[in-house]
């Protein structure tokens, strides 16, 4: 490091949320395309969505016990040829912080060891290799950065930073510091999962119903004002098209009759709208548009609050 950074030239999260709030309808196709294309790949994987997040938690686990001993991790060390080794970890405590019952996490952690994903040792875990890699965050980084140059473009034209980093600059700088930032993502996401597990149980409602959020916000009719609370209400019913249940089947992986049955759900609770083509679109009324709000809320301020030890990460880095 050639000079120690600037304490004063950091990025205040209170000043990352009003960022947020006030230019939400620039970030908001980045961010619904990191949501929805993040459930649609762990879909893929194990076609069962939990099976990936008990997979993604055990290495999380792993990034724990870096950050806990100080120790950075680049993207390339994290990904050698070796299994993750997990200690003491047991179905109750998966169970909880993940909020899935018990009995279901025995069963889809054996189904991984059957199918050669883990392997078990007494209370340890180890993820083979070629899980890992499977499940490497290359998409995943590559769509966090395109989040976070778009937010730095904003930086810069309100004059709160010099510079702007490309999308290659931001994902080499996270690759770099890859331990530290990848905990970070994961304490937002899960605190993004649990939130919506909470509200409907079940997240491939939610992988299907991001199809139908992701189709009205990239609308291209669809020009909303840029703070948060106008973006919201002229968002919904503003996808006069809607997409149908196969599409999703098609978009998703999940099979069609599935996909009916949670739309189902979706619409009579007031999630979405379906007309007489049954073609359905994003429109929450009542009680789901105030769910939605109150999601929205608390996911931005998630989100701040990465983008506060990412962003100011990167600007070190990128800055000596």
């Amino acid at each position: 490091m050639r000079s120690l950074p600037s304490i004063s030239e950091q990025i205040d999260e209170k000043e990352i949320h009003k960022v947020i709030q006030d230019n939400f309808s620039i970030l908001a196709p980045s961010f619904f395309t990191l949501t929805s294309n993040w459930f649609i790949r762990a879909y893929e994987h194990f076609k069962d969505i939990d099976k990936f997040i008990i997979i993604i938690y055990l290495i999380n686990q792993y990034l724990i016990f870096f950050r806990k001993n100080g120790v950075k991790i680049d993207y390339d060390t994290f990904y050698k040829d070796k299994t993750i080794e997990v200690d003491k970890i047991n179905i109750s405590d998966i169970s909880k912080d993940l909020q899935i019952p018990k009995e279901s996490i025995r069963r889809k952690v054996l189904d991984l060891e059957k199918a050669g994903v883990i392997k078990k040792s007494g209370k340890k875990i180890f993820i083979v290799r070629d899980t890992l890699y499977s499940v490497r965050a290359t998409n995943t980084l590559t769509e966090i950065a395109t989040i976070l140059h778009e937010f730095n473009k904003i930086l810069k034209k309100e004059k709160l930073v010099k510079d702007i980093y490309s999308v290659n600059e931001i994902i080499a700088s996270m690759k770099e510091s890859f331990s530290f930032c990848w905990y970070q993502f994961n304490k937002f996401w899960f605190n993004y999962l649990l939130r919506w597990r909470k509200e409907l149980k079940d997240l491939e409602i939610l992988c299907i119903g991001m199809v139908v959020v992701i189709n009205a916000v990239k609308n291209k009719e669809f020009h909303p004002k840029k703070n948060i609370k106008s973006f919201r209400k002229e968002l919904m019913g503003s996808d006069t098209r809607g997409v149908n249940a196969m599409s999703i089947s098609e978009i998703t992986g999940i099979p069609r009759p599935t996909v009916v049955r949670k739309l189902k759900y979706l619409i009579n609770k007031k999630f979405l709208h379906i007309n007489e083509k049954k073609l359905i679109s994003f429109d929450a009324k009542e009680s789901a548009f105030i769910t939605t709000g109150k999601m929205l809320d608390q996911n931005m301020l998630s989100l701040s609050n990465f983008i506060y030890r990412v962003f100011n990460k990167i600007k070190i880095i990128n800055s000596n």
